[in-house]
């Protein structure tokens, strides 16, 4: 085999490796019925050390945990912001794991946000629950194991993880700050999560 040969083999599966992992898999259903039915937990922090990760300081803002069903994934790969945090997780919890209101529901997510809308003429549930019992948040693995599980989740498992919600700086003045509360809706209400801890399961 001539080296040239042996580079375009080797170039060529490399990229069908980058394909297959960003290939979107049909999302997991579930029977009717809340499956993630705890609220995320937050706990201010104050004087958090903080952390150098890829060019950022990462600044603890509180202590955060969720149990919650994955709704919608999205990969992202330009400009900064995708160097910090890859990929964004739209969750839902409560009424919004429920699979009964999710088939209600046109989910979607693009330019990190998160969209919902419905067809009939109400939603499922209130909008103000849909809005306080989901979110689309920015998630920052915080070793490569985290990332490695994190590449594998898909919407309809239910997502676990423990870190902490976040400001993340650099040097030239860019600055990109977590929300902190469930409440919020449009700019600057996703969570921006440096992930310690993952795991998820299909039930």
């Amino acid at each position: 085999m001539t080296k040239w040969l042996a580079k375009w083999l080797v170039a060529t599966l490399l990229v069908a490796g980058a394909v297959y992992q960003a290939w979107p898999s049909g999302p997991v259903r579930h029977p009717p019925g809340v499956i993630a039915p705890r609220e995320p937990i937050q706990a201010t922090v104050t004087g958090g050390r903080p952390i150098a990760h890829n060019g950022f300081t990462i600044v603890p803002l509180a202590r955060f945990e969720v149990e919650a069903r994955v709704l919608s994934t999205e990969r992202y790969w330009l400009w900064r912001a995708a160097r910090l945090s890859p990929v964004d997780l739209a969750l839902g919890w409560g009424p919004m794991s429920d699979q009964q209101v999710i088939d209600r529901l046109e989910i979607s997510q693009g330019n990190r946000f998160y969209h919902y809308r419905w067809h009939a003429p109400a939603p499922p549930i209130p909008r103000d629950a849909i809005a306080e019992h989901s979110a689309n948040m920015h998630l920052i693995p915080a070793s490569t194991e985290v990332w490695r599980q994190l590449k594998s989740v898909r919407a309809g498992h239910v997502v676990r993880f423990r870190g902490y919600l976040v400001s993340a700086r650099r040097d030239d003045g860019w600055r990109w700050d977590s929300s902190l509360t469930r409440k919020d809706s449009g700019p600057g209400a996703c969570e921006l999560v440096w992930v310690e801890e993952l795991s998820f399961t299909r039930q």
